[in-house]
């Protein structure tokens, strides 16, 4: 039976934390950033995490 592969796209945007959870940065962070406040912009530095609602579809794509 062949290996499992994981989904190379999931892992270079969530990485897992201690406990289990997800975590993930903020979209709309990339370019565009002219127009976006100040606020706006350091408030999407921060990384958060993935909603329980897709969290066992993310952990799918990852093979945990």
């Amino acid at each position: 039976m062949p290996k499992v592969k994981t989904n190379s796209a999931a892992k270079k945007r969530f990485k897992l934390t201690g406990t289990g959870k997800i975590k993930r940065k903020h979209a709309f962070h990339s370019h565009i950033l002219t127009k976006k406040s100040t606020k706006q912009k350091r408030n999407l530095t921060h990384s958060t995490l993935v909603d329980s609602t897709n969290e066992t579809r993310i952990k799918a794509l990852l093979n945990v």
